[in-house]
């Protein structure tokens, strides 16, 4: 009796361990830990998508067709003839929406020689453009399509500084709108080494590959602080070596444009020494019968100010001229030898050739 008493308990004891710890011993389903949507750390997960949200409706795609002057030759299958046909190869790139009046903001090397340009927006729709005007010197163009669209908010280049975040946002590869992460690297980078260039650029390492040019490059805020135009690359794609145009030069390009439809910049006819490490900026040549020649400026004087500001490189001067408008008096301080000596230059319009 004692001896079945003794199994009934040992049963008891291994049913009620196998009840508590049987599932676990033989069940092979795996328990997978989530995080709750709700918890402090899921909400607190850096993210940009508020800002990618903000400006992604702004940002279009721009494909292009361009026809050669060489011909290829084919033969129809319904006239059973030789024909002849222009080659016509595609091209692609980005652009931003800068106006509610369906302003389109864009590289002009991704349009240049086109014979149809075709925007395509956020949602997937085509629409047919008109080039409103175009800007070689900047690697500008503005578009204009029938639609009205989001436009993006222009931001502060003052306030841009190296280091803050950047994103860059933009069509490339033509794989369909795309946003990188990066940093400012530098704020006015001129690429030029002879220093005869209206650009600069805002340097980002956010990854930028063919396809971006004309697209946004905007802070976290989603304001836009440069157009994306180029990559410095050995193997084509995107090194970490990305330059934009800034957003104040892309500002006056196309008030410039929508104004006059085209950027009107003065001119004087100096050619500056880009090798002179002097004080000053020392004048190299003169565009003959130009306005700095029929004032008396002479080649080797050096220009100390202009208009009462202290010049010592040649894009500060550039910049004043620049935005000079034909027929202003441009005042220059010159030095020739141990003299000095002010003139004042009537500045001409910039010619386009």
């Amino acid at each position: 009796m004692r001896e079945i008493r003794n199994y009934i308990i040992t049963g008891i004891l291994i049913g009620g361990f196998l009840y508590l710890f049987g599932p676990n011993m033989f069940n092979n389903s795996i328990l997978i830990n989530e995080v709750s949507t709700s918890s402090s750390s899921y909400q607190k997960n850096v993210s940009y998508h508020d800002t990618v949200k903000k400006v992604n409706k702004s940002v279009v795609s721009i494909y292009t067709k361009k026809t050669l002057n060489k011909n290829i030759f084919f033969i129809d299958p319904n006239e059973r003839r030789l024909k002849r046909r222009d080659l016509v190869p595609t091209g692609q790139g980005s652009g931003i929406v800068v106006s509610s009046q369906g302003h389109i903001l864009t590289n002009f090397h991704v349009i240049a020689g086109s014979n149809e340009i075709l925007v395509r927006d956020y949602a997937g729709n085509d629409h047919s453009t008109v080039v409103i005007g175009v800007d070689p010197f900047t690697d500008l163009a503005v578009l204009k399509i029938g639609k009205d669209l989001s436009p993006i908010i222009f931001g502060d280049i003052d306030s841009v500084r190296v280091g803050d975040v950047s994103l860059a946002i933009g069509n490339p590869l033509g794989v369909g709108q795309t946003i990188t992460l990066g940093i400012v690297s530098a704020t006015d980078k001129e690429l030029s080494p002879e220093g005869y260039s209206y650009q600069r650029y805002v340097q980002t390492d956010a990854a930028i590959n063919p396809g971006n040019s004309g697209g946004a490059l905007v802070n976290t805020n989603g304001e836009l602080i440069g157009i994306n135009t180029s990559i410095v690359s050995k193997g084509g794609g995107s090194d970490g070596i990305g330059f934009a145009i800034p957003v104040d030069i892309a500002k006056y390009v196309l008030t410039q444009i929508l104004e006059f439809g085209e950027v009107i910049r003065g001119f004087v006819g100096i050619v500056a020494d880009p090798n002179f490490r002097g004080n000053g900026i020392m004048i190299s040549a003169l565009y003959e019968k130009g306005p700095a020649q029929n004032s008396g400026i002479k080649p080797r004087d050096i220009i100390r100010k202009v208009n009462g500001i202290k010049v010592d490189k040649i894009k500060e001067m550039q910049n004043i001229i620049g935005k000079s408008q034909p027929g202003d008096l441009v005042e220059f301080e010159i030095q020739r030898s141990s003299d000095r000596y002010t003139v004042n230059v009537e500045v001409q319009k910039m010619p386009t050739n």
